[in-house]
């Protein structure tokens, strides 16, 4: 479960960051592939997957009477994501029809949700752009899911953009994109990647005044170990 203080600590951190730290663990599958920000918000988002499968759709399955039905698969999630999570939608990297519109991000975002995701396009997204909520997709897209996409599944394993995600995991969006990371792993690559954090801080100040990034990144040096060190001191990091 994700803890008050990992979240936090994965409110500082980058997705590039992040994914290194994953790397080492021999996990390089996990950013999620052609999905940017509507409109970064300044902050990470951060949040435990909660997650909705889509099939292609079947027409005399899913024609406009279906959103009738309260237990409608889409609707259903919506309204049981719990506040805090991360919506996740796997579209099938299929932007040809929206995954959601503007009214239903709303509704997330006015029960607390974390955040909200998709392999596919988002319908009213200067408006979604606008909301406080992050989001994040692949491209605007107008039509209604009806027309492409089925919703079917609340809550399994999907894949979103190419990557595994397991109901739990937490997931992680800067103003470059979204990862994932496994849920048993998420408080371990949130203390390393705060440490790579303040260790790449100091570096970038270090090439700023001129240094060579030659034996300071990586420090394979003890003059940048030690520089290091005192650099925390003073900064209290």
């Amino acid at each position: 479960m994700l803890t008050d203080t990992t979240r936090e600590k994965l409110k500082t951190v980058s997705t590039a960051t992040l994914s290194t730290a994953l790397f080492k663990r021999g996990l390089r599958n996990q950013f999620i592939q052609d999905v940017r920000p509507l409109k970064h918000k300044g902050r990470n988002m951060v949040g435990e997957a909660f997650t909705l499968r889509y099939i292609p759709a079947r027409e005399d399955l899913n024609r406009i009477e279906v959103f009738q039905n309260r237990a409608h698969p889409q609707r259903k999630a919506v309204e049981e994501c719990p506040p805090g999570a991360v919506f996740v939608i796997d579209s099938r990297k299929n932007p040809r029809a929206a995954s959601a519109g503007s009214i239903l991000v709303t509704r997330l975002m006015v029960r607390g949700v974390a955040g909200i995701v998709t392999d596919g396009g988002f319908r009213d997204s200067p408006d979604i752009a606008e909301l406080a909520i992050p989001a994040y997709h692949n491209r605007p897209s107008a039509p209604t899911n009806l027309t492409h996409h089925q919703a079917l599944d609340i809550n399994v394993p999907i894949g979103c953009g190419d990557v595994p995600v397991w109901p739990g995991d937490v997931v992680v969006g800067d103003g470059e994109g979204v990862i994932v990371v496994p849920a048993h792993l998420a408080d371990e690559i949130a203390d390393e990647a705060v440490e790579m954090t303040a260790f790449e801080d100091f570096v970038t100040e270090e090439v700023l005044k001129g240094r060579s990034i030659l034996g300071l990144y990586p420090a394979t040096e003890d003059r940048t170990k030690a520089d290091f060190a005192a650099w925390r001191a003073a900064k209290g990091r």
